[in-house]
């Protein structure tokens, strides 16, 4: 075991970071349940379940939101990858 691991600040700070990390995994897997669902009713209705135009909305709304120290390029970034990663999840489930 190094020196570091024994230290109280560094693994509260590592508890931190892990009870974060299971937030972010649990927001991901709730807005896949979210999107799922929403397709699955426009798809009933006939309609496109991809809009464009919503994406730049949650883009603008998420840059207007954030306080730092994310940057915008990186606020783009992590969207940008979770609105691809929604799309291959959920492309598989038509």
């Amino acid at each position: 075991m190094s020196d570091t691991a024994k230290d109280p600040v560094i693994q509260q700070l590592r508890d931190q970071i892990s009870d974060n990390d299971l937030k972010i995994l649990d927001g991901v897997n709730k807005r896949l349940k979210l999107v799922a669902q929403l397709w699955e009713y426009k798809r009933s209705k006939g309609l496109d379940v991809l809009a464009p135009g919503q994406e730049e909305w949650l883009l603008t709304f998420a840059g207007r939101a954030n306080k730092g120290p994310l940057t915008s390029e990186g606020l783009r970034e992590i969207y940008r990858a979770v609105l691809d990663l929604t799309k291959r999840e959920l492309d598989g489930r038509k």
